[in-house]
């Protein structure tokens, strides 16, 4: 019963904010965003793991200053915050008739060609731009997919998030024991979404990401290699407004990062070679804005395990 009233309370506030956020102008929500942003990132490091983020930073881009370091990590949370406030106004601002005055869509042409190849098709995204605006776009203009997601806590929080991310189109499929559905998605509109960036434990695949080793899901390799399916790695990427922008909504550059075409990936290391290539492609779409890669996210909590040597055999 608690922890009914805690989700019901936690519903009421984040429905309180979403009314605000809807009712404002574009150019507010967006000076709200960047306030609450400051806000965060003056916090403690305890209360907002800026030592995870800027251990992140350092490992994944270098040596850098520290106020350079301390520039991306607020743009970081700079960006998350626009992002919930795109997020909410989304189904109001973006639709098929105004995408021409907001979205550039990079590698077009090769990506629809994949599209409607006839074959199965991954996309896959990071933690990096706005990942729901790409899931969304493609919805609108008639290629609708079966979008994997971890189920939140909150029920209702979970369908508020279900019914947006259906609005388009899309349906949801639960990360948690959804493997029937994400083959039943591939079987019959031929389209799956997720996120390639997350970290599988131990038993996960390792590959190089930034220059360390990541573990990631090997369901991705080997869904791709069981359906000779072909890998769309790309972003929805926000970009500088300029004198040409002719809606006040922030614009968006849908990239198109690679086309990779899992049949290209046979052999025993099939799978780490493959893994590594989508790996490889999504670490250059984050090169290009590394303030909006989501660096307090743990990418590297799992470390690959270290062969014992053998017994009786000299060290």
């Amino acid at each position: 019963m608690v922890r009914q009233l805690r989700h019901l309370l936690e519903f009421v506030l984040f429905s309180s904010v979403v009314f605000v956020i809807q009712a404002l102008p574009v150019a507010t929500a967006e000076r709200v965003a960047e306030s609450l942003a400051l806000l965060i990132h003056r916090l403690p490091a305890r209360l907002n793991r800026r030592d995870v983020a800027e251990a992140n930073l350092r490992h994944a881009l270098g040596d850098f200053p520290a106020d350079e370091v301390d520039r991306l990590i607020l743009g970081m949370w700079k960006h998350l915050f626009r992002m919930v406030g795109e997020i909410v106004q989304m189904r109001r601002r973006v639709r098929l008739e105004t995408s021409g005055q907001i979205l550039d869509f990079r590698w077009r042409d090769e990506c629809v060609q994949a599209l409607l190849s006839g074959r199965r098709v991954l996309c896959l995204g990071g933690h990096f731009g706005n990942w729901e605006i790409s899931v969304n776009t493609f919805g609108h203009f008639g290629f609708p997919m079966g979008v994997i997601a971890r189920d939140l806590d909150n029920p209702w929080l979970h369908r508020w998030f279900q019914r947006f991310r259906e609005s388009s189109g899309s349906w949801m499929i639960s990360k948690n024991g959804g493997g029937s559905e994400v083959v039943e998605s591939l079987e019959t509109c031929g389209m799956v979404a997720l996120l390639c960036d997350q970290d599988a434990g131990p038993r996960g695949v390792f590959v190089d990401f930034f220059g360390r080793q990541a573990s990631t899901f090997k369901s991705i390799a080997l869904l791709a290699l069981q359906y000779d399916a072909l890998i769309v790695v790309g972003c929805g990427l926000r970009i500088p407004r300029n004198k040409e922008t002719r809606t006040n909504w922030v614009p968006f550059l849908l990239a198109t990062q690679a086309i990779i075409d899992s049949r290209e990936f046979d052999g025993e290391d099939g799978i780490s070679r493959l893994t590594q290539e989508f790996t490889t492609a999504l670490e250059n779409l984050v090169r290009r804005a590394p303030e909006q890669y989501f660096w307090v996210h743990r990418r590297w909590k799992s470390e690959p395990r270290r062969r014992r040597p053998a017994v009786g055999k000299a060290a």
